[in-house]
Order: structure tokens, then C-alpha cells, then sequence
């Protein structure tokens, strides 16, 4: 049997009953994926949290055994892994606690990006529906994201298809494992994405296709986002929930308003009517909320400003650059600056196009 490391990360995800943050906290005890399954009961014993029922799943001998089968099943299809701690997890997920512990991927691209868009809605999307998600990811080409979504009839698959036609990537988190594609109809999609974006999962090979895993499929989907974009949805279902969690995750989330009387739109206009999601009608609200520009000379002329900043100004961009994110009052507490100074000089700084102002009083560069 093989005695890699990889083989020791999958067998961490075939232990029955176990979630992301218990698997987090034994290889937190014990310092790694191998390290749980080398460990004696009775050190494992003494690890929070863990009760007899975990501790007997630990040992079982059926976790390496379908690790190793899942190990042989990925090497044959050209699947790489991506467990929690490695670098090339992605970084916009990793920070979470209920984040996968590994992910499954088949494609062409690297996982971090500059500008992931989740574009997500209803499965039965009306035909205006179909027509805005295709103008909006249209809009988006000159901005070059990936185009993230989760392979389901409407929104999904128009989202992905759009992409392909434009060129642009676009990644399918999948709520099963990558032995299968759901639903079969999209199968050849599926297989065009591999060679323009990919599939991801944190499902193995051995997982069947249950509604219950679509959530969780949906938190990947908000994690790995920048941005999550409701096209059309109800007041309930899967997008709602994406949207949801993308709030909780400080996502910028952004819906589509629809008429009144029409249910398609009664999700959208409620995340917008509670301020859960921005309200945008084109490719471009997006692109000027979030401060993107369609080429690079941004970068220039960000530097070329950064040169021309004051001493203090000069400071909070130093303090940006080493937290990414920071409250107000820690800020004008660092710089020894009475809050309203501070205060007025960030809005400056936003008009420049430097600082993003974000929930809570809270700050980051604008395009780190």
C-alpha cells in the first residue's frame, strides 16, 4: 500500500461521520494527515472532541483501503488534490473553519485567480432570465474572471456555456465526485471545461449524487468567489442559500431586479430589499463596485498615486498591505491620528481609487 501523503489526506476524508472542522483538529493535535492514522487510540484519545464512535471510525482499516482506490482513480483520470494546508489551496476558502479539508480538481487553471465571478440562480429561469445572465457574463469578458457555477440546469449552465463561447474560464463545483457529471445532459460541457477552466469537488469518487451535498457544494461556490451574482431566483433554493452564505463569508453579492408579480424575481428583489445583495443591471455595476478596470495600466497608475501619498497616507497603505483588511478605529489607533482625520483621509483615498470602503467601517486596497 502507498505511504504518501496524499494517500494519508484522503483517507482523513473517508473516516464515517467525520466534518471539516473535527479533521482540522486532529491534524491540528497531531500535525498531520498521517500522523491521525499513526497515532495510537489512546493518543488520540485525549483530543477534545473526540468520543468513542470517532475514535473507532479513526481505526478503521476500510479509510486507507478506499484511499488507496480513490488515489488510483485520480491518477488515472489526471485529478489533482488540494488539501487545506497546501499552498496551492485556495486562499480565498482556506481561512474558513467549515472549508473543505481537500478538494478534487480536473482542468487547466490554477485555482487562485485574480477575479472569481459565482454566477448562480434558478433552474427554471424565464427566457429574460437566460438572455441577462448571458449579456452579463458577456460584459464581464473584459475583465477576465473565472466564471464559477455549479453545472445545474439554468442559470448554471448558461453562465457556463456563455463562458466557453467567449473564451473566458469558468470552474464547475460539483456536489458529487468527479467520476460522474449531474446532470448527464451536460455532460459534454462538463468535458469542455476541463480543457477551458475545470471541475472541482471535495466529494470522492464514491460519493453518489445526494441532495444534501448541494449545499455544501454551494458554501465552496461562495468561498472561492469574489463576487456571487443572482441572476433569477425564488424566495428559497440553492442561489438564496449561495447567497446567503456569500454574505456571511464578506462576499460581495450583487441580484438581478425583476417585476414585482414575477416569482423568478422574488429572491433577487428580497436580497435586495434587506440589503442582502447590491442591485446591478450590467456587467459594468459590477465592475465599478468592485474597482476592476479591463486593462492592467490600473496597476501603473496605482503605483504611480501610492508615490504621490502624504506620510500618514503612506502609513495606512504600509498597514493595508500587511493586515489586507482593517477596522477604523485600529487604524487611527496605529497612526497615533485623532478617527475623523484618518476618517477623512481614507475617503480621500477612495476617490483616488486606492482604499475599498467595506462593511463596518472596515478598509482594504483597492485591487490587492
Amino acid at each position: 500500500m502507498s505511504e504518501g501523503k496524499k494517500l494519508y489526506e484522503i483517507a482523513l476524508t473517508k473516516i464515517p461521520m467525520i466534518g471539516a472542522i473535527t479533521a482540522k483538529t486532529l491534524v491540528s493535535y497531531c500535525g498531520s494527515a498521517k500522523s491521525v492514522f499513526k497515532s495510537s487510540k489512546k493518543q488520540l484519545a485525549k483530543i477534545p472532541g473526540i468520543g468513542h464512535q470517532l475514535l473507532h471510525n479513526i481505526m478503521l482499516p476500510e479509510n486507507l483501503k478506499e484511499a488507496e482506490r480513490e488515489l488510483n482513480f485520480i491518477e488515472k483520470e489526471g485529478i489533482s488534490t488540494h488539501f487545506y494546508l497546501d499552498k496551492s489551496y485556495p486562499t480565498r476558502l482556506k481561512h474558513y473553519p467549515e472549508s473543505p479539508i481537500l478538494l478534487y480538481f480536473k482542468g487547466n487553471i490554477e485555482l487562485e485567480a485574480d477575479r472569481l465571478v459565482g454566477v448562480v440562480g434558478t433552474r427554471k429561469p424565464s427566457p429574460y432570465g437566460v438572455n441577462v445572465c448571458e449579456e452579463l457574463v458577456n460584459g464581464l469578458l473584459p475583465y477576465q474572471p473565472i466564471v464559477v457555477s455549479g453545472l445545474a440546469y439554468g442559470i448554471d449552465i448558461t453562465a457556463h456555456k456563455k463562458a466557453l463561447e467567449i473564451g473566458l474560464p469558468t470552474i464547475a463545483v460539483l456536489g458529487h465526485g468527479l467520476n460522474q457529471v449531474y446532470p448527464l445532459s451536460h455532460k459534454s460541457i462538463a468535458q469542455q471545461m476541463v480543457t477551458q477552466g475545470g471541475l472541482l469537488s471535495e466529494f470522492g469518487s464514491d460519493m453518489k449524487i445526494n441532495r444534501e451535498n448541494f449545499p455544501m457544494r454551494n458554501r465552496v461556490i461562495a468561498g472561492i468567489c469574489d463576487v456571487v451574482i443572482v441572476v433569477e431566483s425564488g424566495l428559497k433554493g440553492g442561489s438564496v442559500i449561495t447567497a446567503h452564505m456569500a454574505n456571511n463569508y464578506n462576499k460581495d453579492v450583487f441580484a438581478v431586479p425583476g417585476r414585482l408579480s414575477d416569482k423568478h424575481a422574488q429572491g433577487c428583489n428580497h436580497l435586495i430589499k434587506t440589503h442582502k445583495a447590491a442591485l446591478i443591471e450590467s456587467a459594468e455595476d459590477v465592475a465599478y463596485i468592485m474597482r476592476w478596470d479591463k486593462d492592467r495600466e490600473a496597476q501603473s497608475r496605482q503605483i504611480k498615486l501610492f508615490e504621490e501619498l502624504s506620510e500618514v497616507e503612506q502609513a495606512i497603505v504600509d498597514l493595508l498591505k500587511e493586515e489586507e483588511t482593517i477596522h477604523l478605529d485600529k487604524l487611527a489607533l496605529s497612526l497615533n491620528q485623532k478617527t475623523s482625520t484618518v476618517s477623512s483621509l481614507l475617503l480621500e483615498m477612495e476617490f483616488k481609487g486606492l482604499v475599498k470602503t467595506l462593511p463596518g467601517k472596515t478598509y482594504m486596497l483597492a485591487g490587492w
